[in-house]
Order: structure tokens, then C-alpha cells, then sequence
């Protein structure tokens, strides 16, 4: 990433570093993150899983997992257009189809949690969408998106330099 705007005349803010190397000092269990993300998304769309990924990293503000997802939304086919209304899903609703709204409600219920719960009418509606073994599996890739979030926000993962199919 440049540290100048497009016209080259105006410096952006400095870069701030990462707290820590975490994955570096924890190594195994950065491997099983992988192996969890890995076994998470399997059976799910990866358009719908980036999504997902996506929303769960602006409402945990996580720059490193939004960078990251949205490039590999973008790598996987996703609009710039649908990450873009992704933040105002609820006033963009016919931008997404009802079992991507499904999950998009779902992954705010499981992220955000202060009510305590995940409400009936939210898990019932990802309920007729995707059948058991599928929700089972956009369950855990909310989980997984979540807990790769605390890494990243709790060491500041330094965000823009990712590029597509790399992973963590």
C-alpha cells in the first residue's frame, strides 16, 4: 500500500504496526485456526462466505479481516457494489438474496450478542433457508470469523497489505 493519495500530493497517515506477531509466538494454535476456518467453510458458498466474514469484521471493527475478506470476495466473483451495501444490508436488502439475508442476520445475532441471545425469529429464518448440515457449517465460519476477529483487533493487525488466496 502507497503512502500517497492518487495524485501523489497528499500523504496519507502514517501506518500504525501491529501490537504483535501473535501467530508467530502461538503457532500451534494459529494452526488450528487454519485447520477450524478450513473445516468451517467447507460445503458452503464462498461468495455467501465472505459475506458473512465481511459483516462480521464491520461490526467487530476488524481493518485486517475487512481487507483480507473483501479482496477474497472480490477474488471469488462478489461486487464491489453488494460489499459496499453489505455495512446497510437492511436499507440494501434487494441487493442480497433471502438466504443471504438469512445468513447476514444470523451473523449479526451470533456476533453481537449484548441481548444475550440468539433471537427465534433469526435462527428460524436461517433454519428455512439452509438445511441442517449447511447451518451447522455457516454456524461454525460466524464462530471462526469472530475469533479471527479478537486476534486481529487485539493485536492490531496491520491491514492493507493482504492479497487475494493468501490466508491468515
Amino acid at each position: 500500500m502507497t503512502n500517497t493519495d492518487t495524485t501523489g500530493t497528499a500523504p496519507y497517515a502514517a501506518e500504525e504496526p501491529s501490537r504483535m506477531e501473535w501467530a508467530k509466538h502461538a503457532p500451534e494454535v494459529y494452526k488450528a485456526m487454519v485447520r477450524l476456518d478450513v473445516a468451517a467453510r467447507q460445503g458452503l458458498d464462498p461468495k455467501l462466505a465472505e459475506l458473512v466474514k465481511i459483516r462480521a469484521s464491520q461490526l467487530n471493527h476488524c481493518a485486517f479481516c475487512l481487507d483480507m475478506h473483501s479482496k477474497d470476495a472480490l477474488a471469488a466473483g462478489e461486487s464491489v457494489e453488494r460489499i459496499i451495501q453489505l455495512a446497510a444490508w437492511e436499507e440494501s436488502r434487494h441487493f442480497y438474496t433471502e438466504k443471504e439475508i438469512a445468513a447476514i442476520e444470523l451473523t449479526e445475532a451470533v456476533t453481537v450478542l449484548t441481548d444475550g441471545f440468539v433471537p427465534d425469529e433469526v435462527y428460524e429464518r436461517a433454519a428455512k433457508q439452509f438445511d441442517e448440515a449447511e447451518l451447522s457449517q455457516l454456524i461454525a465460519a460466524i464462530a471462526v470469523i469472530n475469533a479471527w476477529n479478537r486476534f486481529g483487533v487485539t493485536c492490531r493487525m496491520t491491514p492493507g497489505h493482504y492479497q487475494p488466496g493468501q490466508r491468515h
